[in-house]
């Protein structure tokens, strides 16, 4: 039997073109390079800069409620010249730090726990899940009777702020762990308590890492909170101070300045996310 192909059936090195169905492409997105990620970022940042001049440039909006971006400028470099906005920017960052440090050096071993035994978990998990619904403005009074108005009390709220967060979003992060690598550590012959810390929390530690880089930004908002009330020094406390003399370049500055020290930090965090974790590709 002749095996010669059909006079205008395609063979196979004939293309199909002609009334061939159009190729699929791929759903799934593309990561970006570094170099592109950054650029879109900067030209972000850079449409909403444009918007707010273009804002105030209009006239639509009275210069007391929204100052341009060249008078908030100003305001900074005012602050930056007479040394007062250094000084806030260093109370304010030492004030987070103690307070987030403090949250994640307790809620570490507790979520630690709470995410591999059950009956750890049935005792916390429902106390920090009671404890992080209530309003830690609301704490802001109490904190002032039991520790007075120094800087105790600001840590005390930042520490309220996050510990109860942490503590869950690390047992999460744990119970995550594949049950195989438990079984792996038993076959081993290693104790509980060597697969807690030999095995379950080296392989949790990337999402604890992000839970705590999270946690972070949470930390820096309730600075302000804290130092909005009994605070002679802080950003909180001279935001409160511009907002009495209708200063509102001075607050749009200073609200400005923490929005760059929580990216500054962000990013910081991430990078050691990257340093630290090299084998998990994809991280961001």
């Amino acid at each position: 039997m002749s095996t010669a192909p059909v006079q205008g059936a395609p063979t196979a090195d004939t293309p199909v073109t002609a009334g061939a169905p159009p190729r699929r492409r791929s759903v799934v997105a593309q990561p970006l390079t570094r170099a592109q990620y950054l650029t879109t970022a900067v030209l972000g940042f850079l449409g909403l800069l444009a918007i707010w001049t273009a804002i105030t440039l209009s006239g639509l909006v009275n210069p007391l409620f929204l100052p341009s971006p060249l008078a908030v400028a100003s305001a900074l470099a005012e602050q930056a010249a007479n040394g007062q906005l250094l000084e806030d920017v260093t109370v304010s960052t030492y004030r987070v730090m103690c307070g987030y440090l403090l949250a994640t050096v307790m809620a570490l071993p507790i979520g630690l726990l709470a995410g591999s035994f059950a009956r750890v978990e049935a005792v916390v998990e429902p106390i920090m899940d009671f404890i992080r619904y209530m309003p830690v403005v609301a704490f802001v009074p109490l904190t002032i009777l039991w520790v007075g108005t120094d800087d105790a009390q600001k840590f005390l709220i930042i520490w309220l702020g996050t510990f109860f967060q942490q503590v869950l979003m690390v047992s999460d992060a744990v119970r995550q762990v594949p049950s195989s690598f438990r079984n792996l550590g038993a076959t081993l012959g290693l104790s509980r308590l060597q697969i807690l810390i030999r095995i379950v929390f080296p392989s949790s530690l990337p999402r604890v890492w992000d839970a705590l880089r999270i946690s972070l930004g949470w930390a820096w908002t309730w600075l302000v909170v804290a130092e909005l009330v009994a605070a002679t020094s802080g950003m909180g406390y001279r935001i409160t101070q511009a907002q009495r003399f209708l200063a509102t370049d001075v607050i749009i500055g200073y609200v400005l300045v923490l929005g760059v020290l929580g990216l500054v930090f962000d990013q910081l965090m991430r990078a050691g996310g990257r340093s630290l974790f090299r084998y998990q590709k994809g991280r961001s």
